[in-house]
């Protein structure tokens, strides 16, 4: 597994970032930078230990909790499985291989300028995607978010 870390500097409070980042509305947009083919969607219960799906278009995806939340400021979700062809896995040697993988957003907010700063935690196979998908999809946050 390699930590990936992305750090974008926004001329808006953390609330408006944090509000860009996990609408419904603005979510798809930022997240479009990883999946060009239709974008992304989220479903929460937004619970510390909750259940977290992220998925595309065809409802394949990941399966996460939250670790923690305090918002505005930060979140952490911890990936646990995934969903293919609408089969959940938690349990195969593949998913085994990731699961605990950590992915973190961190919003500090100084004189108006929010500072986010995302990580990821992936296997060698997903480090270019997962590059080119926070570097494009942080920048749509910090235009969103300076509207």
């Amino acid at each position: 597994m390699r930590t990936l870390e992305f750090t974008k500097e926004i001329k808006a409070p953390a609330q408006k970032v944090w509000d860009v980042l996990w609408n419904d509305d603005t979510y798809s947009k930022w997240t479009n930078a990883f999946n060009p083919n239709g974008g992304s969607r989220m479903q929460s219960d937004w619970q510390v230990g909750g259940r977290t799906l992220f998925l595309d278009n065809n409802g394949n995806g990941m399966v996460s909790t939250i670790k923690s939340k305090n918002e505005p400021y930060d979140v952490v979700f911890e990936h646990v499985g995934e969903i293919m062809d609408g089969k959940e896995d938690t349990t195969s040697e593949q998913v085994k291989s990731w699961a605990g993988s950590l992915e973190e957003y961190h919003l500090s907010e100084t004189n108006g300028i929010t500072t986010l700063k995302a990580s990821v935690q992936v296997g060698e196979e997903w480090v270019d995607m997962m590059s080119k998908g926070f570097t494009e999809g942080l920048e749509t946050v910090r235009t969103l978010s300076e509207q």
